[in-house]
């Protein structure tokens, strides 16, 4: 009886010399891209370019091939990770009662510090930071110019920040 003979579980000599020579580059290519499972991604990667082999018509292509499956698999791990948390349920954290005494106190100082400037930069922040609105939303709400928004939001800002400044 004859031996059946897998030639694709056998791996090419330029795959091996691809490997010698690079796993520990691409590792480092996908822990500098934030993957953190690098090694995994490097060797995702090269078994990839196993698996295709023998459709790569120029050798010279296949560590350019590696590259770019490295960073094509730390992008689509972020991405999954992304929304992945998205469905995740949130995890409340009880902060301490000193914790909370500390956020309330800041967030009073904020509030006296937003009630002491002009009514138009308060307005443009709170619609801006409260109500996360953008530029051409604050505009249509004030019935202003988005330039105007703008000075209103760099103004108010610089003045709570001299103000919450003074207070420390």
């Amino acid at each position: 009886m004859g031996t059946v003979h897998d030639t694709a579980a056998e791996p090419d000599p330029l795959v091996t010399e691809l490997y010698r020579g690079n796993f520990t580059r691409l590792v480092r290519l996908a822990a500098l891209l934030g993957a953190d499972d690098p090694e995994d991604v490097a060797q995702e990667a090269f078994a990839r370019l196993h698996r295709r082999q023998r459709r790569l018509r120029d050798p010279q292509a296949a560590l350019p091939y590696l590259r770019t499956t490295v960073c094509n698999l730390v992008r689509n791990r972020h991405r999954h990770l992304r929304v992945a948390r998205l469905r995740a349920p949130a995890v409340r954290h009880e902060a301490s009662s000193e914790q909370m005494a500390l956020i309330h106190e800041d967030h009073r100082e904020v509030l006296a510090a937003l009630a002491r400037l002009p009514a138009r930069q308060r307005e443009a922040l709170t619609l801006r930071y409260w109500h996360d609105l953008s530029e051409q939303e604050i505009a249509e709400a004030m019935g202003v110019s988005t330039g105007t928004v703008k000075t209103h939001t760099s103004r108010g800002i610089a003045a709570l920040t001299r103000t919450l400044e003074e207070g420390r």
